[in-house]
């Protein structure tokens, strides 16, 4: 089995050990290229499930749209095209024909979604639409790490155009709630939620919405986030429609993200030296049952396969029937992640009890086997509180704020958030990053012009309280 390095002595080589470990992806030929194996691409599927029920409710429909983009058309919104240029994969031949025009291999795919919508919508009645693509990217990342920064990684790209300011700023707001909620009750990831200053903004974007998770090495992860678009695009690329008065307006536009990075997230914030420690929801097995083989014991096996018939019907549960030791069989369901183990030996059948070895404390117990399904039952809850609560503990207690430069040098290293009055622009920013490496992660709140606070860096008038953080 892969050794696992531990976290207090290298928590990037953690990191990458247990990733192996756990076969959730190892690295292709092609330097920043990773194969996600069948462990992490179910984890990535059972996120898609659980997104495209809650997409489904607020009637999101998902298409698929070409991974090819053409420069041309790439280029004619600049702010973008800067955001992106640098990360384009760029195609200039097709066979042994050079391209006059060359193709974007998609970094991202607003400009893909600007030509579908431009084509068919015509009318005040067509609107709003709202369309969600699952789909891989490609960004020429110069460091790579798998899930957090890959050259080709997966990733949902959500759309919608509206013929109103206010409904599009309402529905990126409503993408944002949802994301919060779906990280609050699916992927236990507790993090603060927020508007990207000047500097941090989607290129392209008037408003962007984030939340930024902290891992236990005390950097940030921005884990998602949702744009307000206004007319940026739709006037570029003439995406009109006809309104009550039968006169011609620009759509209002909004996008929203979640990728395979959030896997990355996920190791980080709740997984130990052990290996995975993954939300019940999210565990490729939830259930592992242990029997102890040494002697073949028939009643054993007959037992375990009671229970696993039993409980298959509702959790994705594994039989581990084979001969490795119980040793071997527990360690290996530790460094998967799953969340329950049913250990079975002769003691056991005797005292018609089993033994639960429970993931998130690393602690075993004994119950009665008639009691099993009950016993599970109960305990989810409790499993899931336990990681909400220990990720929500780890993030309260790591958030300090300042008011002052030297406040804030003395946070630096200390703190995994540092809130402190910023009046900055985009520049300021940059001056900040390269002298610290920190970033703004998020806006907190806006100063109240009375309130007589100079921002901590550049001494001009704050305008917000933003939260600050070295960052993936």
């Amino acid at each position: 089995m892969q050794k696992i390095i531990k976290r207090s002595e290298n928590f990037s080589e953690w990191y990458t050990s247990l990733i192996k470990a756990a076969k959730l992806a190892i690295y292709s030929s092609i330097k920043g290229e990773i194969i996600i194996q069948p462990n992490g691409w179910k984890i990535w599927t059972l996120i898609q499930s659980e997104l495209n029920q809650r997409f489904a409710k607020l009637s999101i429909e998902n298409l698929a749209l070409p991974t090819f983009i053409k420069y041309s058309e790439f280029t004619k919104e600049m702010k973008h095209m800067d955001g992106f240029a640098p990360e384009a994969f760029i195609v200039t031949k097709k066979g042994n024909e050079t391209l006059a025009d060359p193709y974007i291999i998609r970094p991202t795919s607003e400009v893909l979604f600007c030509e579908y919508f431009k084509q068919i919508t015509n009318s005040y009645n067509d609107l709003p639409i709202k369309v969600n693509q699952w789909c891989n990217v490609f960004r020429a990342e110069k460091n790579t790490r798998p899930f957090l920064r890959t050259s080709e990684f997966f990733w949902h790209e959500f759309h919608s155009i509206h013929s109103t300011k206010t409904e599009a700023k309402n529905m990126a707001l409503t993408m944002f709630n949802l994301y919060a909620d779906f990280f609050k009750e699916f992927l236990l990831i507790p993090g603060i939620k927020g508007e990207k200053t000047i500097g941090e903004r989607f290129a392209g974007a008037d408003n962007t919405y984030t939340i930024e998770a902290l891992m236990q090495d005390n950097q940030a992860l921005q884990s998602c986030t949702s744009h307000y678009l206004a007319q940026n695009f739709s006037k570029i690329y003439g995406i009109t429609f006809q309104n009550k008065s039968n006169q011609k307006e620009y759509v209002y536009q909004t996008s929203a993200g979640l990728s395979t990075r959030i896997i990355g997230g996920l190791i980080m914030t709740h997984s130990d030296d052990h290996g995975l420690v993954l939300p019940f929801n999210l565990a490729p097995i939830q259930i592992a049952i242990l029997p102890i083989m040494m002697e073949k014991n028939k009643n054993i096996l007959s037992c375990c396969k009671k229970i696993f018939t039993k409980l298959n019907k509702k959790y994705r549960v594994k039989l581990d029937d084979s001969n490795n030791g119980l040793g071997y069989k527990i360690s290996e369901q530790e460094v998967l992640g799953t969340p329950f183990s049913i250990i079975i030996g002769n003691n056991d059948l005797n005292n018609n009890q089993f033994t639960l070895f429970r993931r998130d404390l690393n602690t075993k117990a004994v119950y009665k086997i008639s009691e099993c399904e009950k016993i599970i039952d109960q305990l989810i809850s409790i499993y899931q509180n336990e990681l909400y609560s220990r990720a929500k503990k780890h993030l309260d207690s790591n958030i300090i704020k300042v008011n002052s430069l030297s406040e804030f040098e003395k946070s630096i290293k200390k703190y995994g958030f540092i809130l402190a009055p910023w009046g900055g622009d985009a520049l300021d920013e940059a001056k900040l990053k390269q002298k610290y490496s920190i970033t703004p992660r998020c806006i907190e709140s806006e100063i109240v012009n009375n309130h007589n606070i100079n921002c901590f860096f550049t001494n001009k008038k704050a305008k917000y309280w933003v939260y600050f953080a070295r960052a993936y």
